[in-house]
């Protein structure tokens, strides 16, 4: 279940520069490396509550294709459904300090707002809907013609606050979900996992330890030493059992001060929520650079 963390943070400034098409199915944002460069591999993007089509995500995509090389999808999971960003002010107006007659009188009006908008998209993007939905994706991704010139398409997934959860399903790659890669791929006559490499930031809705233990594919984790939708103990337990698997190389990274969301949900004029995304954004172009080697 989300938190009421997963709905808060800022809006970005900056503009998107990649373009929506359909892929697979899906309407998709596709985000491209700088011209004439070859991508390392595929990241599949999978975003938070807000959504495909919402600015923050789109600008990490950029980021991620432009930084890194690589070619990032971010399909519409939701199906259409993604949360209103219009809920962003309304959590920061309830979250923040103010006289009585906003604590009794105007935040309750905001917190009814914040629960009809937010209500209807957890009951229509809970998992067991759309679940199937990332994993036919990522398979029809890996049983296709790859979309560049490769006999050895490397697939990722990135995934952020709700769609932390799904990278996480995917990073457990259980048997029934393995698949034949497209014959022009050099391991095309075996079963493989969907993808490479895994890697997300401040996840929500995590069972710890089930969903942890789960893991084998080489993952990587940011979250904020503030984290509210897991907290402190979780977050060193989820770090003891990661770390120290015997399958699998896995990394979780805390970050000094940040909260659950930094990642994407920056507020621009916060020099340290910047920081702190900046250091996940490092974190996950160094980390698929490595696996797509």
């Amino acid at each position: 279940m989300s938190c009421p963390a997963c709905f808060q943070g800022g809006v970005s400034t900056s503009h998107p520069t990649g373009k929506e098409t359909t892929i697979h199915g899906l309407p998709t944002y596709v985000a491209e490396p700088e011209e004439g460069v070859t991508p390392k591999g595929v990241i599949v993007f999978i975003t938070d509550a807000f959504g495909w089509d919402f600015v923050n995500n789109r600008v990490l995509s950029d980021h991620y294709a432009k930084r890194g090389g690589f070619l990032v999808y971010t399909p519409d999971f939701m199906n259409g459904k993604s949360l209103d960003p219009s809920v962003l002010p309304l959590m920061d107006k309830i979250t923040e300090p103010g006289s009585w007659l906003n604590a009794f009188v105007w935040k309750p009006l905001y917190v009814l707002q914040a629960m009809y908008l937010a209500l209807p998209w957890v009951y229509r993007t809970r998992f067991a809907v759309t679940q199937p939905r990332v994993f036919s994706f990522v398979k029809a991704l890996r049983t296709s013609p790859p979309p560049f010139e490769t006999n050895n398409l490397k697939i990722g997934a990135a995934g952020f606050c709700w769609g932390g959860k799904h990278v996480m399903l995917l990073a457990a790659d259980t048997p029934s979900s393995r698949v034949y890669r497209h014959e022009s791929q050099v391991t095309s006559s075996t079963l493989e996992p969907l993808i490479d490499c895994a890697f997300t930031a401040h996840p929500s809705s995590i069972k710890v330890p089930k969903d942890i233990e789960a893991i084998t594919i080489p993952t990587s984790v940011a979250v904020g030493e503030n984290d509210m939708a897991m907290g402190a103990p979780l977050i060193q337990q989820m770090k003891d059992i990661l770390e120290n698997k015997k399958v699998g190389e896995h990394e979780v990274v805390i970050i000094p001060g940040a909260k659950h969301g930094f990642s994407v949900r920056t507020h621009p004029e916060d020099k340290h929520e910047m920081d702190c995304a900046q250091q996940a954004e490092d974190q996950a172009i160094s980390w698929f650079a490595k696996w797509f080697s």
